[in-house]
This record gives structure tokens, sequence and C-alpha cells, in this order.
């Protein structure tokens, strides 16, 4: 379910996703025009925004692990497993931040 999760919000960020939401809007129009008050466009234009704040978020955040990922490389003594992070659900990357603040010893922060 995780995954699927995942999957589904990379999926919105795609301009694909505009598509679909304006196809169904269409196809609403057409089949059932006199529901498609401005209740129907309200809840489209919510949606499209939605999917422009959705991708939006994509973008800066594709953005920040690219500059983390080359900052990785750069330093020597660096570990190539932590560019994969980004591979991870959220709830294995908050158990592996856990694991790594409780290995940290006194003189680190």
């Amino acid at each position: 379910m995780q995954r699927l999760m995942t999957f589904l919000g990379t999926l919105t960020s795609r301009p694909t996703a505009f598509f679909v939401v304006l196809g169904f809007a269409i196809v609403w129009f057409v089949l059932d025009r006199n529901s498609f008050d401005l209740h129907a466009v309200a809840m489209i234009a919510v949606w499209l925004m939605t999917l422009l704040i959705q991708r939006a978020e994509h973008r800066d955040s594709q953005a920040m692990h690219a500059k983390l990922d080359e900052l990785l490389h750069a330093q020597v003594g660096a570990s190539n497993h932590l560019t994969l992070m980004d591979e991870k659900e959220p709830e294995e990357i908050e158990q592996l931040r856990s694991a790594a603040r409780e290995n940290d010893g006194p003189g680190r922060q």
C-alpha cells in the first residue's frame, strides 16, 4: 500500500494528470450537461490547482535531490547508498534517520 501511495503521488506530478482531469471534465460535460454547474467547475479548478502544486513540489524535491546527490559524490568519504535514499518509502527513511540519530556520539551533532 505504501509503494502504491508513493507511485500515485509521483504519477499526479506528471503532465498527463492534467489531461486526465480535463478529459474527465469534458466527458462529464458531454454526458451530463445539466449537472455540470458552477460547483463542478469549482471542483475541476481545485483538482487542477492541486496538480499544479503537486508538480511544483515534485520539481523542487527532484532539484534538491540532484543537488544533494552531487554534493555526496563530491565528498571523498561519502557513501553512495545515500544517493538512493529517495527510492525508499517515507517510513523507511524515518527509520534510517532515527537509527542514525541514535548512533551519533555525544561529539557529533
